[in-house]
């Protein structure tokens, strides 16, 4: 919202040699930019009783503790993934490696809720 005002009041506060659309073309620069922060801050990683949910972007996963092999974040990742049953990982962007010492608490709490309540790990 931040971002779309500040928009709307350099188009309006713009020379007077600027045309409508450029005008308008400064707010939906500032729509775009708005929305792609909106979709980047969507980012989390939830777990409760039945499993993780992790939400990307756009995209919503949903995961049973059954299908989670682990997580990891090695050094230098921007975030960790998810170790999956089926072979596949997902990262999960909720979890960020740029928060330290709290992400790296969110990663152990997470690792020990799936040797916890996963049931796909090796015997």
């Amino acid at each position: 919202m931040v971002v779309v005002a500040g928009m709307v009041a350099l188009a309006v506060g713009m020379p007077s040699n600027w045309g409508l659309g450029d005008r308008l073309g400064f707010v939906v620069v500032g729509l775009i930019v708005a929305g792609i922060l909106h979709i980047l801050a969507r980012s989390r990683v939830t777990a409760d009783d039945r499993g993780v949910t992790v939400v990307n972007g756009l995209r919503t996963h949903e995961y049973e503790w059954a299908e989670i092999l682990g997580v990891s974040m090695p050094e230098g990742a921007p975030w960790p993934t998810l170790d999956l049953a089926d072979g596949s990982t997902v990262p999960a962007m909720g979890i960020q490696s740029s928060d330290g010492d709290r992400a790296r608490y969110a990663v152990a709490e997470l690792t020990a809720l799936v040797h916890e309540r996963g049931e796909a790990r090796e015997a």
